[in-house]
């Protein structure tokens, strides 16, 4: 497979390959649309054992995937050295390198000892749940009839774009009427249409609308009365992030690859739900493996939006099993 590379020591091997796994169809937000999925699959070996963790960098961020590569790469000496997860905190910044070494880490773990990742953590097992289901941004015509076509699922997560959103969920709306209904705007909104793009969501329904402002411009969210719950995404991403959005904010999408990891994401469901938020499990498009380690977080969610698999053409052998939109817990060839 293209873009392998692997550096080992001893004790511990390390290997980093990037991997793109076709979208069935294609997936677009207010920001593009794309055909497939660029992920990092990250191995650590050590006493005959495999640790796995996935991970999606992300343009948004500054990320690509050659430097996520060489950022998981350049951490072969230190974890020679006896690097852990929990120095890993510290030894990388958030985001998508550290996201898949921190999950690999403790995929390790789990194998080693033979035992379920959340027993070493003492964390509740995770159970079957259900997950939104993404319908992609477009006409209100094309979203309709993408729609319809997903009516029977329970939740399904809309991606809005700015003009012409009104129209787009009310469009949503007559071809689901049962579904619960939460948006994602994915900053795309401006202030002179917020108003007025809340209050038609408001009237068909929605729960919850995700990022409506782009982030560092969203204060006017302090201000204003709001007719349903906003959830921050782009605005937030570690425990770090959180105290400063307490006015403007009613929930926060937690993403492991905003995060980074596992480890920290645990941490930061612990300080949102202290803190009077909501919580939203999020993913980026990608394979189960990516999602595995978030089934730990579900427990605590108002809303799991875990559906990356769904979206591709082929998932990952021994991916997590979807029964329509409820989905179940990995088993450990998979993850943890």
């Amino acid at each position: 497979m293209p873009d392998i590379k692997t550096t080992s020591t001893k004790s511990t091997a390390l290997a980093a390959r990037i991997e793109r796994w076709p979208i069935a169809g294609s997936f677009t937000i207010s920001r593009g649309a794309k055909t497939e999925a660029v992920t990092i699959l990250a191995q650590v070996a050590r006493d005959g054992h495999i640790g796995q963790g996935e991970c999606v960098p992300y343009p948004r961020y500054g990320e690509t995937p050659e430097a996520t590569l060489e950022a998981l790469l350049s951490m072969q000496e230190p974890l020679g050295q006896g690097l852990d997860r929990q120095a890993l905190q510290t030894a990388m910044p958030p985001g998508a390198a550290r996201n898949a070494l921190d999950c690999a880490l403790l995929d390790l773990e789990a194998k080693i000892s033979g035992r379920r990742i959340w027993e070493l953590l003492g964390r509740p097992a995770p159970r079957p749940c259900t997950t939104a289901y993404t319908i992609s941004l477009g006409t209100p015509k094309a979203m309709a009839a993408a729609t319809a076509k997903a009516a029977h699922r329970p939740l399904l997560k809309i991606k809005l774009g700015g003009d012409g959103d009104a129209k787009r969920i009310a469009a949503v709306r007559k071809s689901a009427l049962e579904s619960e209904l939460i948006v994602d705007a994915n900053e795309a909104w401006t202030a002179k249409n917020l108003e007025k793009n809340l209050a038609a969501c408001a009237e068909v329904g929605v729960t919850l609308v995700e990022q409506p402002l782009p982030a560092g411009q969203d204060e006017i969210l302090a201000r204003i009365r709001k007719p349903l719950a906003v959830c921050a995404d782009e605005s937030v991403h570690d425990r770090a992030s959180l105290e400063g959005l307490r006015e403007r904010y009613d929930a926060v999408n937690i993403k492991l690859d905003k995060t980074g990891g596992l480890t920290e994401a645990l941490l930061m469901a612990d300080a949102a739900h202290a803190l009077g938020f909501e919580i939203m499990v999020g993913c980026m498009v990608a394979t189960s493996l990516a999602m595995a380690p978030a089934m730990l977080l579900t427990g605590r969610a108002r809303f799991v939006d875990l559906d990356g698999p769904l979206l591709l053409a082929q998932d990952r052998d021994s991916g997590l099993r979807y029964d329509d939109s409820l989905v179940y817990p990995p088993d450990a060839e998979l993850w943890g």
